[in-house]
């Protein structure tokens, strides 16, 4: 497994890869730093993203999990820059409970490259897994000018 590092705005973000895709994502530590083309283009990517100069990922991504996890994992990263759905959205979408969406937006293993922070509840933000919680979530709402009606 191939592992690297990088200093963001919102803290240091972890990336693994299987060297042909990128299969976690974590504001955690996630292996020793073992660096590969792959995960220093993720790195630069990421960077211009912070940086405001990125408003897409193309990059490689295997979700290793069930096939429902896979399908909201897939409705999520079908959401654009700048705009939000909701659990219930995405549950209308697919067919299942919000409950579960909810579940399996938790059980994200790519967030950022996989854009949970986008899916809000109905009510509000909704939760966030990623370290810092719900005020990375906000940060990351508020950098894609997409938290104005909620914050």
């Amino acid at each position: 497994m191939d592992c690297l590092s990088l200093e963001t705005p919102t803290g240091r973000f972890w990336l693994l890869s299987d060297g042909t895709a990128i299969t976690r994502a974590a504001w955690h530590r996630l292996g020793p730093e073992a660096p590969s083309p792959l995960l220093e283009e993720a790195a630069t990517q990421i960077r211009a993203y912070y940086a405001g100069q990125r408003q897409v990922f193309d990059l490689p991504l295997r979700v290793d999990a069930s096939p429902f996890q896979q399908a909201v994992c897939d409705a999520i990263a079908a959401i654009p820059f700048g705009e939000t759905r909701s659990y219930g959205d995405l549950a209308r979408a697919l067919g299942r409970p919000a409950q579960a969406i909810g579940q399996g937006c938790g059980g994200n293993p790519i967030p950022l490259l996989i854009p949970c922070h986008r899916v809000l509840s109905t009510t509000g933000l909704g939760g966030f897994s990623g370290d810092g919680g719900v005020e990375t979530k906000v940060w990351l709402l508020k950098h894609e000018g997409a938290a104005g009606l909620l914050i």
